[in-house]
């Protein structure tokens, strides 16, 4: 299913986007789930990153798109973005925001046919795998492949990524429960590991993308052999 989000103003646009959103679903025999804003300012308040695809106006009465989708993209960098408008020097800018494509309104069916054509090979093409974390003001989607290491602190669990450190509340099961066990593996109480980022393993100490951190007397022999499984695996 085709998570999507159109923001449009006008209501005849919008009534345009509905109409060719159903056709193309029935015509490529897909399923969409489409959430609906009226303006990119509702779409970033409490942003939530889990669309594959924004179809966005451009020129909105309260918060333009292209600034919407600017803000979008300091939490979400994977989210496909069509814009949608009748000045295409507008639409051009898109680079600044990595944007897909944009129509050109009134919208024709073949426009839309062909951009969602783009659309959906790019998310094909992209085939990873998020979890999203709770940030203050919005939401974030994090590549799982991204993920080094997982720290808790008090009640806070810091994801320490190859993009920088996200912190969000919960426990270090909470974690566990969302990330794959075959890849990460729990090497104390307070850290869950990426394998993937072992960098190296000595006594009880293994680094971690360049960070230490200990492994308890329990869990050594365990961590070696899930370090030495997932070696095997990959080496395949």
């Amino acid at each position: 299913m085709l998570r999507i989000a159109t923001v449009e103003d006008d209501a005849n646009d919008l009534e345009a986007l509905r109409t060719h959103l159903s056709r193309y679903e029935k015509e490529n025999g897909l399923k969409f789930q489409v959430t609906e804003f009226r303006d990119g300012e509702d779409i970033v308040t409490d942003y939530s990153a889990d669309y594959d695809l924004i179809l966005m106006d451009i020129e909105m009465a309260f918060l333009n798109g292209m600034k919407a989708a600017e803000k979008i993209r300091e939490l979400d960098k994977d989210v496909i973005i069509i814009f949608i408008t009748n000045m295409p020097q507008y639409a051009i800018q898109g680079y600044k925001v990595n944007a897909l494509d944009y129509m050109l309104k009134p919208i024709s069916y073949f426009s839309f046919s062909e951009s969602m054509g783009r659309a959906l090979h790019r998310v094909n093409v992209q085939e990873k795998e998020f979890i999203t974390i709770a940030l203050k003001g919005g939401k974030k989607k994090l590549d799982i492949t991204q993920i080094c290491y997982v720290e808790v602190q008090d009640h806070l669990l810091l994801y320490h990524t190859t993009e920088g450190s996200f912190a969000t509340k919960g426990t270090i099961r909470d974690a566990e429960s969302q990330l794959d066990a075959k890849s990460f593996f729990r090497c104390n109480r307070c850290y869950l590991v990426n394998l993937e980022y072992v960098d190296n393993y000595m006594g009880s100490d293994v680094s971690v993308n360049g960070d230490t951190i200990q492994v308890s007397r329990s869990r050594r022999k365990p961590f070696l052999d899930a370090l030495n499984e997932y070696l095997n695996e990959v080496g395949k």
